[in-house]
């Protein structure tokens, strides 16, 4: 019986879950998503469902690593081998692929290993590739991240970030691209992660079963229809599914063009100077989610609303926190110190700008 993912579409409610799916399937570079919450809250349907919304992809033919033919300064060792006129190498195009990395995963499963007997007996080198090969230019999902082991999860996380998987083992070297969305759930009553592994979430969600009744019984009804009669309910959803998958091509397609001013950047360094956040990565964070939130919606430059949205999925899991607090952080507070962000920059400018002043009536010379 063929398998037929539950439309990413049909999901209903868990606006912010989808909001940071989508803006990672429109810019990888923003870092991956952790979605945290209760069994039963569309988890795990949400992460294979983005999968088979997004586009096909182009790939070089019998390449493992999945390398863009268009891009051949990412190419992989074996494409470059295979590649040694320089007269480029034939494509295919394919669906993205989602694969899973089981929680019992070791490095060599996740990063490849180096046969090194076969290389001193035959002179070549013999990569067997691990998962992050498999990821690369898809989506690599973790189910239960925080039961992964620690070292793993940075090994993810670093490749994540550099977007190349490099192996070494005795002075032998393989290089491959890896470049993938990572999404990481997890159920927080079974263990948290360290707040350094954390941090290197770009967005952090988390949900909760719906309270709405008229929502509960529409998850009921979609769900009955779906187990019934996947391929009718898959069809239902097409033109939605459709939709939305445009709307991805077309903000990937201008994400890059999106024009952002100092003000936008002052506005996001004191906001989250004000919440007392630790490092530069949210930051960066904030800045990347809001110009594919406003790709999203057409447009080639941020607004504070694009911000706001951004900052609200990319701030939860960095704040300071006592023992029995949250940290859900609200649109409404975040606008009130955005705005106040916004006047303290002013101020600072004001202020400068003033001093300024003074100190060139100070340099000017005294006519005798």
């Amino acid at each position: 019986m063929q398998n037929v993912i539950y439309p990413f579409t049909a999901i209903v409610g868990q606006s912010r879950m989808k909001r940071a799916l989508i803006l990672n399937a429109i810019s990888p570079q923003i870092g991956g998503v952790l979605i945290r919450g209760e069994r039963g809250t569309a988890k795990s349907t949400a992460a294979r469902a983005l999968a088979a919304l997004l586009p096909e992809i182009d790939v070089v033919a019998e390449c493992r690593f999945s390398c863009d033919p268009s891009q051949p300064d990412t190419w992989c060792d074996e494409c470059h081998e295979r590649n040694g006129h320089g007269a480029g190498l034939p494509g295919i195009r394919r669906r993205i692929r989602l694969v899973d990395l089981p929680v019992s995963a070791t490095e060599d499963r996740v990063v490849g290993t180096l046969d090194i007997e076969k290389a001193i007996q035959q002179g070549k080198r013999f990569f067997d590739a691990g998962v992050l090969a498999a990821a690369n230019r898809g989506i690599l999902y973790v189910d239960e991240v925080n039961l992964l082991d620690d070292h793993v999860v940075d090994l993810l996380l670093d490749s994540a970030a550099m977007g190349t998987n490099v192996v070494e083992r005795e002075g032998i070297s393989f290089t491959h691209p890896a470049q993938f969305i990572l999404i990481g759930t997890m159920n927080p009553e079974e263990g948290d992660l360290r707040p350094q592994l954390l941090d290197r979430f770009a967005l952090c969600v988390d949900v909760r079963g719906i309270a709405s009744q008229s929502e509960r019984m529409a998850i009921m009804e979609r769900r009955i229809e779906y187990e019934q009669a996947p391929l009718g309910f898959q069809q239902r959803w097409n033109s939605y599914e459709g939709q939305l998958s445009e709307e991805i091509v077309r903000a990937r397609q201008i994400v890059e063009q999106v024009k952002y001013t100092r003000q936008n950047m002052a506005g996001i360094a004191s906001l989250t100077a004000g919440l007392r956040v630790d490092g530069h990565r949210a930051d960066l964070v904030i800045l990347k989610a809001a110009r594919a939130q406003a790709a999203l919606e057409g447009r080639t430059t941020i607004t504070d609303q694009d911000i706001l949205l951004a900052a609200e999925l990319a701030l939860p899991h960095r704040l300071k926190r006592g023992p029995f607090q949250e940290t859900e952080v609200s649109l409404e507070n975040l606008e009130q110190r955005l705005e106040q962000a916004y006047n303290d920059s002013d101020a600072i400018e004001d202020s400068e700008q003033t001093a300024g002043e003074s100190s060139d009536v100070k340099k000017k010379p005294v006519k005798h």
